[in-house]
């Protein structure tokens, strides 16, 4: 048994909050009791190690002096690029990443070589992910290849723990295979979850056009290209009643199209990037390419626009888009280099100073949106803290500071480098088990 004592816990999915000591059953990976701040010490010490009628093993305590006690944080939109790509990073790394930002569970997106349209491909990456300490869940593609042309084998592919499905990346373009998709995700009880960019209307990917595009001399990707999709996909989403969520949000008009669908339908879901809510694209103007990502930084509007979005529910969770890259690649010029930032160790400690520092969310609100709302969508088991529940917390102290000089993924393509955030990571635990310690 594990006895965290003297924590501040925070449990979004009772709402609960308030000082409790945690008695962990580490080899069941399940919470043993919550009860009350000094009731666990003071009860093995009367008892002669029996907490309640039970007598109990406690081999380690840690008095956690104050520190908030959550659920494991929950990211549904990481890239790990393994099979394919992983000198950006690999599913041993991205797990190192996540644990040290407080993430216990991960679902990785589909777009690696090859893509995970296939059992064999699907079955590669979830056998690695069992060996990393953590719960990596992976999506599979909508179509094969993610050419848009043909469904994968949907059904086989959820049988085989397909958490969700999706073609991140690139849109969905043709209408009649987004309805027969979200036909087939429902019956799964999957959510589909989309990258709303119209390739046509884009010039140049990763970068505003507006200020920054000006900037660079170049086009640049307009606002309408998010737009146009969102717009066609959630009315779509609302006839066929099938759980949609609408990837990285980016403009004030998709939250607003957001905002009227969730009022005629229950399955309309989206998430919102730390990087959106807190950059604006004069963050691209000030680091080149460390800020291109797709979709890119908007104006200070769209930000605030994000951030109301999250404020009254119409965003439900906040997920990293953790997007590795290596320095050569963005090295290159702003027009070649690819988009993306590493977002898994940064995530926390920008929730805590952009959105209850400033005072748009409680920290109740943010720990919400970071584990137990997207742990909801994806019929994840975790995210909440009960007696019986899962051991996947996340233990950090909010007001002690640290500067982001160095990381545990391969890659370190951020633009926050160098910058002093809020949100020291203590012990990072799932299913019982320290898997970081700060």
């Amino acid at each position: 048994m594990l006895l965290l004592k003297n924590g501040y816990m925070i449990d979004p999915a009772s709402g609960t909050e308030g000082y409790r000591d945690i008695l962990i059953n580490t080899e069941s990976g399940r919470i043993e009791q919550i009860l009350p701040q000094g009731a666990g010490a003071q009860t093995q010490a009367n008892s002669n190690g029996e907490f309640g009628n039970e007598s109990v093993d406690v081999r380690e305590e840690i008095d956690l002096c104050g520190q908030i006690v959550a659920p494991g944080l929950v990211d549904v939109h990481v890239h790990f690029r393994d099979p394919g790509f992983t000198y950006k990073e690999d599913i041993y790394t991205g797990a190192k990443a996540a644990v040290r930002g407080g993430f216990t569970s991960v679902v990785l997106m589909a777009n690696t070589k090859p893509t995970v349209d296939t059992v064999e491909t699907l079955h590669y990456v979830l056998g690695k992910g069992k060996e990393t300490g953590i719960h990596v869940y992976s999506c599979a593609n909508v179509t094969r290849g993610m050419k848009g042309q043909e469904l994968t084998d949907m059904e086989t592919l959820g049988a085989n723990g397909a958490a969700g499905f999706t073609d991140d990346g690139i849109p969905l373009m043709d209408e009649k295979i987004l309805r027969e998709a979200l036909r087939r995700a429902a019956k799964l009880k999957r959510p589909v979850s989309l990258h709303e960019e119209n390739p046509a209307l884009i010039t140049n990917n990763g970068i505003n056009a507006g200020k920054a595009a000006v900037h660079f001399g170049i086009v640049g990707s307009p606002r309408e290209a998010e737009i146009s999709m969102v717009e066609r996909d959630l009315k779509i989403a609302v006839e066929e009643e099938a759980d949609l969520s609408i990837q990285h949000i980016s403009t004030r008009e998709a939250v607003e199209l957001v905002r009227q669908a969730k009022r005629q339908s229950s399955h309309i879901y989206a998430e919102a990037a730390p990087h959106h809510f807190t950059l604006n694209e004069e963050a691209v103007i000030r680091y080149g390419t460390l800020a291109k990502m797709n979709p890119p930084l908007r104006e200070e509007e769209d930000r605030l626009a994000i951030i109301e979005g999250l404020r009254d529910g119409t965003i439900d969770m906040i997920a990293t888009d953790h997007a590795p890259h290596s320095m050569e690649e963005k090295g290159r010029a702003i027009t070649e280099a690819p988009s993306g930032i590493i977002g898994l160790e940064t995530a926390l400690s920008l929730g805590i100073r952009e959105l209850v520092n400033k005072g748009y969310l409680t920290m109740m609100e943010l720990l919400g949106k970071m584990s137990y709302a997207p742990a909801r969508l994806y019929h994840l088991d975790t995210g909440y803290l009960a007696a019986g529940g899962p051991a996947d917390m996340v233990i950090f102290d909010p007001d002690k500071v640290w500067t982001v000089d160095k990381f545990a993924s391969k890659a370190a393509n951020s633009p926050f480098v160098g910058e002093r955030m809020p949100g020291v990571i203590a012990y990072t635990i799932c299913e019982g088990k320290v898997v970081y310690r700060g």
